[in-house]
């Protein structure tokens, strides 16, 4: 490719609204064009990027077996009544009707159609195990998209189906499909953890995010730097101290706290180490009747150490939690504690409730909590002595840097990521909902248990530059960059030389395979330089009539801070040699 017969369309200023590195860079860099709100033009720059992705993840999923097909992007609502997801997904599925007033969904996700596909092709045992996967456009309406490619409406997903005739099977075909993962994050070149996640109210282990690592990332990803433990936050579970509880050696007292509503102003006002308080959180299960009437909800208190923070997700766990939870209301909080939010406590309750202690707090000794009393707390409060021992001890907080390793292995440490890939073991929830089943080799018919894999394709060349970026512009891996190598001659509309060494550069690594591209536009150098530093190619040879005269050239990575010179019939075979390191 020739510069002057591509588009290189950069820009010096960043538009209003982008708020993150990545939107920033790849609309300076013309890789993107917002067309709407979360809508955008993928610009032949950046689509050169998104096919290298796509083709990295394509060689993988057929690596591992899989078979790649293509669905509808609009699909009829039929299929999403039968699994129920029509009524219950929000306003992020974007529902329409055609002439007819028939209904369908622009589709955010396949696991209605692929299921669909799979009980009408799979009929017996001898078919399976089988891995359908597709990469297609996706929509989800957003309520505020934002950050660019990061967070937009319209996006482009790698999304795989697993169907097996067990278990035992489908775990199987998981940690395949884990393994793939693996090898095309390696390929991207990109720094990235796989990490333990939470999988909601399907339940099990077997469910892995992929996070790229990133300073301004969503995501809180917690690991072991002496072990292999990887988590999110929702899945990190926090240890149960050890040793047991301290005796106690405090009285209790009702201390007066005039306007110190929150753990850290009373810890301040005391003089006490924020982890001897001990805050709390009301929440609330609403419950029915027999018949379907509505009965008062019960309340539950939350209780953790003050310099903690409730997991919900770890909460919503808890037994009784099942049908959901919610935060109590201010006239539920009053009725159970006689007291607004603020100075609220275990003690002096006006009715009952059920007291949920994180396993923290179940061991300490002498705390301090509200009084449910404006204005007071009570201090040195002790299980057993002051209150009754809790309904519940349970891991119920976010860990901290610092705390125990679940594997034992040392202690946990905290960095941010972009989830890009997620591998999710399903069971049976779609095969069960869709009738999807099998005949067995007993000839007896049974569901179908499946997985799903997405990679975010567009996503994650937004999260690479996030990770991968200076104050020049981006710095891709080698694998996704938009070209490889860029060879910048000066003034070749000036030097019959300068031009007769650039092409026949050019065709040298065009000839040995290289993603090359030649800069002939007859730029002035810092505008032919400061484009591609913008753009990120990660490899630049700069040929130049005063060097050749030398017999050099300049090579420069995009990493590095000054040039290097090189024998001019050498620059192949060392650009070459870089690229194979």
């Amino acid at each position: 490719m020739k510069a002057s017969r591509f588009l290189v369309s950069t820009l010096k200023e960043a538009p209003a609204d982008a708020e993150v590195a990545s939107h920033r860079l790849m609309t300076r860099a013309g890789m993107i064009k917002k067309l709407g709100a979360g809508i955008y033009t993928y610009m032949p720059m950046g689509l050169r990027v998104i096919r290298k992705v796509e083709a990295i993840v394509r060689e993988e999923m057929n690596r591992a077996g899989a078979i790649e097909l293509t669905m509808p992007v609009v699909q009829p609502a039929e299929l999403w009544q039968e699994t129920g997801r029509f009524d219950k997904m929000g306003p992020e599925l974007l529902r329409i009707q055609d002439r007819h007033d028939r209904d369908f969904v622009v589709q955010p996700t396949s696991e209605e159609v692929v299921t669909d596909i799979a009980r009408q092709e799979i009929k017996s045992y001898k078919q399976l195990p089988r891995n359908f996967y597709q990469i297609q456009t996706k929509f989800r309406d957003e309520r505020r998209p934002r950050f660019g490619l990061m967070r937009g409406r319209e996006f482009i997903m790698k999304d795989a189906y697993s169907f097996d005739r067990n278990a035992e099977a489908a775990k199987a075909s998981y940690q395949v499909m884990a393994q793939a993962y693996r090898a095309a994050f390696d390929r991207f070149g990109l720094r990235y953890r796989a990490v333990a996640a939470d999988s909601g109210a399907i339940g099990g282990d077997l469910s892995e995010e992929f996070q790229v690592i990133a300073a301004t990332g969503e995501d809180a990803i917690v690991y072991c730097p002496d072990s292999d433990y990887a988590a999110n936050m929702e899945k990190a579970e926090a240890l149960a101290p050890a040793g047991p509880r301290p005796a106690a050696t405090q009285a209790l007292a009702r201390t007066p706290t005039p306007g110190k509503a929150t753990c850290a102003e009373v810890a301040e006002l005391l003089g006490v180490p924020l982890s001897t308080t001990v805050k709390s959180l009301v929440l609330a299960t609403d419950r029915v009747d027999d018949a379907g009437r509505a009965l008062p909800a019960q309340v539950w208190l939350l209780l953790l150490r003050g310099d903690h923070d409730l997991n919900e997700v770890k909460a919503g766990k808890l037994p009784g939690f099942e049908g959901g939870f919610r935060f109590a209301t201010l006239a539920e909080i009053e009725d159970h504690f006689g007291c607004k939010p603020g100075y609220l406590g275990p003690l002096s309750l006006k009715q009952p409730v059920k007291v949920v202690a994180d396993r923290e707090v179940a061991v300490m000794a002498d705390w301090i909590c509200g009084a449910n009393e404006p204005d007071f707390h009570i201090t040195g409060v002790n299980w057993g002595r002051d209150l009754a021992e809790p309904d519940l001890v349970a891991d119920i907080r976010n860990v901290v840097a610092g705390d125990a390793s679940p594997d034992g292995k040392g202690v946990l440490a905290i960095e941010r990521g972009i989830e890009v890939g997620h591998v999710f073991y399903l069971g049976t929830k779609y095969s069960k909902a869709m009738n999807a089943t099998f005949l067995e080799e007993d000839g007896k018919p049974r569901l179908l248990e499946m997985g799903c894999y997405g990679i975010g394709i567009t996503r994650l060349p937004a999260a690479a530059v996030e990770q991968n970026h200076d104050e020049r512009g981006i710095i891709w891996p080698d694998a996704i960059a938009p070209f490889t190598v860029v060879v910048c001659p000066i003034g070749m509309d000036r030097s019959e030389a300068v031009k007769a060494e650039a092409e026949r550069l050019y065709a040298e690594l065009l000839a040995a395979g290289v993603d090359v591209i030649l800069d002939d536009r007859n730029e002035r150098p810092g505008a032919m330089f400061a484009d591609w530093e913008l753009i990120g190619v990660p490899h630049r040879i700069t040929i130049g009539d005063k060097g050749l005269k030398e017999g050099l050239v300049e090579y420069q990575h995009r990493r590095d801070t000054a040039a290097t010179k090189l024998p001019a019939a050498e620059a192949g075979a060392f650009v070459k040699a870089r690229l194979q390191a």
